[in-house]
């Protein structure tokens, strides 16, 4: 209840960023008319940002799932030497810039033996879409870490010492009890991995760089179309990563939230 000058104050704030982030948003959808924007969403250049945006960022997702479960497992559930350090540098992603880690990978890739060995094989990443799933799995497996890890942790291990004791291994008591347990943090990390997947620029551009049609997601295509004046493409990648954004984490506080995740 609003019974004092302090909640009115606070309650205030929290009105006037809602309406500094609706007025950021309403003057990208009102920028062009529904017309022009219908036709440049349908135009053949979003379409093609708009699939390998969706294709990059759910095989990225796939990859972040399948290593942050038995990762953040291990960090929720052991103790052994040297935890902390390696605590901080698995969480080093998200307090590195994206720009920075494309640098990286675009070293390791590019220069190094192991990328002229991965070559030799037909993994190349610099310049091609796997760049890109190289560089959103790189910037978003610690913030998909973070979540899994709370979950486990928010989860009873008695649950599966009981399964132990019934007869199930380690490995059977994870995957019947603990695993099944995590389905909502699972979940609301796949997602919001997926949405922050979909608008990685920085990394990718480093790594894959801007190539039309090749290298082109929906970040990358509102970028080269604001570069060369093209407004109304640009307005189109804006506002189809604006309703990405919108629903993914819709979808996110519905399934736990970051409140009830950490």
């Amino acid at each position: 209840m609003l019974n004092s000058k302090f909640g009115i104050l606070i309650v205030s704030i929290a009105l006037l960023l809602t309406i500094f982030i609706l007025s950021l948003i309403a003057c990208i959808l009102t920028h062009t008319s529904p017309h022009i924007l219908l036709t440049s969403i349908a135009s053949q250049e979003i379409g093609f940002a708009i699939k390998l945006s969706l294709l990059t960022s759910a095989i990225s997702t796939l990859m972040c799932i399948a290593v942050s479960i038995p990762a953040s497992y291990s960090l929720a559930r052991y103790n052994f030497f040297g935890k902390t350090l390696l605590s901080t540098i698995l969480d080093l992603p998200l307090a590195l810039p994206p720009l920075v880690a494309g640098v990286g990978l675009l070293l390791l890739f590019g220069t190094t033996s192991f990328g002229a060995w991965l070559s030799d094989f037909g993994l190349k990443f610099v310049f091609t879409p796997l760049g890109i799933i190289i560089a959103q799995f790189a910037v978003n497996i610690s913030f998909m870490l973070r979540i899994m890890r709370s979950t486990f942790e928010g989860i009873s291990p008695r649950y599966e010492n009981v399964a132990q004791t019934l007869g199930c291994t380690p490995m059977q008591a994870f995957l019947q009890t603990t695993l099944p347990m995590s389905k909502n943090g699972l979940m609301a990390g796949g997602i919001i991995t997926w949405s922050k997947g979909i608008g990685e620029f920085g990394a990718a551009l480093m790594v894959a760089g801007a190539t039309r049609m090749k290298t082109e997601t929906l970040p990358i295509s509102l970028y080269l179309n604001m570069s060369c004046g093209d407004l109304d493409l640009a307005m189109a990648a804006a506002v189809i990563l604006i309703i990405i954004s919108f629903v993914s984490l819709y979808i996110f506080e519905r399934r736990g939230g970051v409140a009830r995740l950490y």
